[in-house]
């Protein structure tokens, strides 16, 4: 991990931008992390639309964190940004576009298509970062996910230890087959669910929170579409990792 910029914000937040091989990256960090007293971290998933794009919206979730006492971080996804472009990731988003557009059902094969790569390739990539994370001295874990690709958060929530809690956003483009890894997700979930989300299919989004394995898990439903999320949703997510990944002599966390 090589470290590009840095900036300290007006909070007292500590920006930093990284690239680990060709993927770039943001760290923020509260002002209270150091070696002496490192803080959990959480992971800020995001859709695949460009960190220059998603900026504004990752640093506030960020900076929401970091008040909590959390450092977060985020990549760039394959295919989006910067990175070389992904022809076929790209023909199955005009596939989704297209059919949408015609007002025809999309179908498990376009989901496929568009999903299954992306989870197959953002995964080992989100696993790398969370090595290079880990090993500062001023990050000491539990680490959560949160947000994203809820294929993506499903994958990471199966197979990386290491993360103890995920608050996820709930979506429908999701392949049958991440219905099966679902139900081998264990760890507290909190998933949020815009009711009237013009993008997604709310029953899909119903079944798959019903096939999550995890014995802990909040599904908070809002009336609205899908910028309408309501600031009350924002801060029980909040209290979620608070409760998750806060560390104490006697915690959950502190345990895991």
């Amino acid at each position: 991990m090589q470290f590009t910029s840095e900036q300290r914000l007006d909070d007292g937040v500590f920006e930093r931008e990284f690239v680990l091989g060709e993927i770039p990256g943001v760290l923020w960090t509260p002002a209270s992390a150091s070696a002496a007293t490192p803080v959990p971290l959480i992971l800020l998933g995001h859709p695949p639309l460009g960190l220059r794009r998603m900026y504004p919206r990752l640093a506030g979730r960020a900076r929401h964190a970091a008040a909590d006492g959390f450092a977060a971080a985020t990549i760039e996804l394959p295919g989006s940004g910067d990175r070389p472009r992904w022809a076929a990731v790209e023909q199955a988003r005009a596939d989704l576009r297209r059919v949408m557009e015609a007002g025809e059902p999309v179908g498990d094969e376009i989901v496929g298509a568009l999903i299954l790569p992306l989870v197959e390739k953002a995964v080992p990539e989100w696993q790398a970062t969370l090595d290079a994370l880990l090993s500062l001295p001023e990050i000491g874990g539990p680490v959560g996910y949160s947000g994203g690709v809820i294929s993506i958060g499903i994958r990471l929530a199966v197979v990386e230890p290491r993360i103890s809690a995920a608050a996820l956003f709930a979506g429908s483009l999701v392949p049958a087959a991440m219905f099966e890894e679902a139900r081998r997700v264990t760890i507290p979930l909190y998933v949020l669910l815009q009711w009237d989300d013009e993008g997604n299919d709310r029953q899909a989004a119903l079944d798959l929170f019903d096939a999550f394995g995890s014995e802990e898990k909040t599904l908070n439903a809002n009336m609205g579409g899908h910028t309408g999320v309501p600031q009350s949703a924002g801060d029980a997510a909040a209290g979620f990792f608070t409760r998750h990944l806060r560390q104490s002599p006697d915690g959950p966390a502190a345990r895991r």
